[in-house]
């Protein structure tokens, strides 16, 4: 049974009766909605399916967190408006202009881009806007019932806190105390500055009035009967939705399912002050992002959200990566051949689905994948990928190549893909780029033996006389060597010899050692193309020489550099001996992985190989560097530093970077000729 199916059976065991069960998902608009947030709609999505698969009737309910208060301008933003924003911090995300000044606030500009991306995903969303919901008075009468229960709310709440051990009885009561005299479950907005930095200093008996301060030295009183510009706190807010809303079901991230975590409060207040049963809760873990080397960096100015990811995948395969995943297992969405991978491992799928021959664990992962309108074709990814770069993506050959390999395939049938591919290649994967070489690679040719000449000598002949089929190039190609070397020897030499042959054949066509399977790539292109770079009867001509010779080098013109004030050079330390150096193991890791850590504004969580195996670190980077700008890259670790736990996470090292306030934090980056595991001395 699919997870989905598991958790809707639950659901409707609990309320068995229901005439429409509600699954939410919420996000606050803080900035581009980005691929781990979207778990939180795919998993509810696909409850949804369960649900109705079930015979039951079923709504996803999304809520736009947009009256959260800011707490910090993301980066993206922060290059187009430098610091002028930080005055908005405290003020909620409706009230914040624009900064591209093309939405009516700040929280429109991400709602209105994350709502366009979701529409090749076919995802319909009952919306709830939260700005609108307080303003317009929605929950007022909870605002209340909050207030005049704020003592048990606080009583809750902090049984979950941590208590200073270090502190006595008397002292801890005081405090205590304190606090909760002081505690009142909602923040008022101030009218001068728009922010929630304000503090109640009186409120009615009947907690429908209340005097407030803020930090802006503005004073005032509050009617909260007929005044709406203020907000319950998260973990009071949200269980009051649950039931305003009557929710049955929510995922969260994983720090939310946590015992000390957001849904652990909130379902405790949900039922002790609002008097409904908290909703099913399902964490999930965060998703990964692994090999993105290529063009596609933070520069370019992409962000990973679907938006950007639809770039990549198809709607449906970006679905089944979410449907085949259980919510509480992590997966990757791949920039490098990954992505191939996965896009053959979902074509199978559904191939066997429409052949009738699935289990019913793959009819259950694949019926979560239909977008309805769309009828997917199964056009290989890698063969795109491989012949497209050959014939520059040009639709009309492209058919013609297709039709010589004996896969008819039109351009109707793989245009959803093709856009795909080309930007995978050009962008996360440059150097698989297949190009055919302008002229003869005399260099690469001057380095065969004799025999290995003949076989190129051989190929040229056989390519130059025509007349083959598909399957009797292939034959030939593997008969060559044996025709040069002979058939006395293992077959590991005879492979071998094959396998050097076909590296020269690809070395002299592609200037590479590899490429698309030789047998498809000489079949394919017209051979006209490629013979003459095969053809070294005559000798270097003028041209050849001439594309050789090296450019001059040329200046490059000087960037304008922002000048900031170095630190104080500090003075040299104190003098250790080389016995002292050498305890410290310096080595070469790979960054297989880089990924945000919700409960930090500055870590990320890297998942590195140094040579034996995998180690996890984490690195107050954040600031500085994007997921993407790391993976794939090799960096110097400090391998033996004694582990630390950091955000929860057991940190097994520490990287090597520069800090100063002349360039910021600079990590260093080690050349990627460099094995993993190689010492630093």
């Amino acid at each position: 049974m699919h997870w989905s199916d598991e958790i809707a059976q639950r659901i409707i065991a609990r309320n068995p009766n229901k005439e429409e069960y509600v699954c939410a998902a919420g996000i606050s608009p803080s900035g581009s909605v980005h691929i781990g947030n979207f778990r939180d709609v795919a998993t509810s999505l696909m409850v949804v399916k369960a649900l109705e698969r079930a015979g039951k009737k079923a709504k996803l309910l999304f809520s736009w967190d947009e009256y959260d208060r800011c707490r910090k301008i993301p980066a993206n933003v922060q290059a187009v408006v430098g610091s002028d924003f930080d005055k908005y911090i405290g003020c909620p995300y409706v009230d914040i202009p624009d900064p591209w000044g093309c939405h009516e606030n700040y929280a429109k500009h991400f709602e209105e881009e994350f709502l366009e991306a979701m529409k090749p995903f076919g995802i319909t969303l009952d919306c709830r806007y939260q700005a609108e919901m307080y303003r317009e008075g929605k929950y007022t009468k909870d605002i209340i019932e909050s207030l005049e229960k704020r003592e048990e709310i606080f009583e809750i709440l902090d049984s979950f806190k941590t208590k200073d051990t270090s502190k006595s009885e008397e002292e801890l009561r005081a405090e205590h105390d304190a606090e909760k005299a002081a505690y009142y479950p909602v923040s008022i907005f101030c009218p001068e500055c728009h922010t929630d930095f304000t503090t109640i200093t009186k409120l009615s008996e009947d907690c429908t009035e209340a005097d407030y301060v803020c930090r802006c030295g503005h004073a005032g009183h509050f009617n909260f009967l007929t005044d709406f510009d203020c907000k319950l706190g998260w973990k009071i807010d949200w269980p009051m939705r649950w039931r305003y809303e009557g929710v049955d079901f929510e995922p969260g991230g994983k720090d939310h399912a946590a015992p000390t975590g957001s849904y652990s409060n909130s379902k405790i207040v949900s039922k002790k002050i609002f008097n409904y049963e908290a909703p099913m809760f399902q964490g999930y873990e965060f998703i990964g992002i692994k090999g993105m080397t290529g063009k596609m960096s933070s520069s370019s100015g992409l962000n990973l959200t679907p938006a950007t990811l639809l770039k990549l995948y198809q709607p449906e395969v970006i679905l089944w990566l979410y449907s085949k995943t259980e919510p509480t297992k992590a997966f990757d969405f791949c920039f490098d051949d990954g992505i191939l991978r996965q896009y053959f491992e979902f074509d199978k799928m559904l191939t066997d689905v429409r052949a009738g021959n699935a289990s019913d664990a793959i009819k259950d992962i694949m019926s979560n994948c239909v977008i309805e309108g769309r009828e997917l074709e199964t056009v290989p990814m890698s063969l795109l990928v491989q012949l497209g770069s050959i014939v520059n993506f040009n639709v009309p050959m492209l058919e013609t190549v297709f039709q010589k390999i004996g896969t008819p395939y039109t351009a109707e049938q793989f245009a959803d893909r093709l856009d795909r591919a080309k930007f995978w290649l050009e962008q996360c994967a440059p150097d698989q780029v297949n190009r055919l070489r302008g002229t003869r690679h005399w260099e690469v040719y001057n380095a065969l033996d004799e025999k290995e000449r003949k076989t190129i000598e051989l190929l040229h002949a056989y390519i130059a006389k025509g007349g083959y089929t598909l399957d009797e190039l292939n034959t030939e190609l593997y008969a060559i060597p044996k025709t040069v070397y002979g058939t006395d020897m293992s077959d590991k030499e005879l492979k071998g010899l094959q396998g050097a042959f076909f590296r020269n054949v690809y070395k002299l066509l592609i200037d590479k050692e590899k490429g698309p399977r030789l047998y498809l790539f000489l079949y394919a292109i017209e051979s006209e193309k490629y013979v003459g770079l095969l053809d070294f009867s005559y000798p270097q001509t003028e041209a050849e020489l001439a594309a050789e010779a090296p450019e001059e080098a040329c200046c490059p013109e000087e960037k304008e550099e922002v000048v900031r004030e170095a630190d104080p050079v500090e003075p040299v330390k104190e003098q250790v001996t080389i016995d002292d150096f050498a305890k410290l193991d310096f080595r070469v890791c790979k960054v297989l992985k880089a990924e945000g850590v919700r409960k930090s504004h500055s870590c990320l969580k890297l998942t590195l190989f140094d040579g034996i195996g995998e180690r996890v670190i984490m690195s107050s980077i954040k600031e500085e560097y994007t997921p993407e700008m790391l993976v794939g890259r090799k960096i110097i670790v400090i391998a033996n530093l004694k582990p630390n736990r950091i955000c929860n996470v057991n940190s097994q090292g520490m990287l090597l970077a520069a800090t100063n306030n002349a360039c910021g934090c600079k990590i260093i980056f080690v050349d990627d000729s460099v094995p993993e595991g190689t010492a630093i001395h």
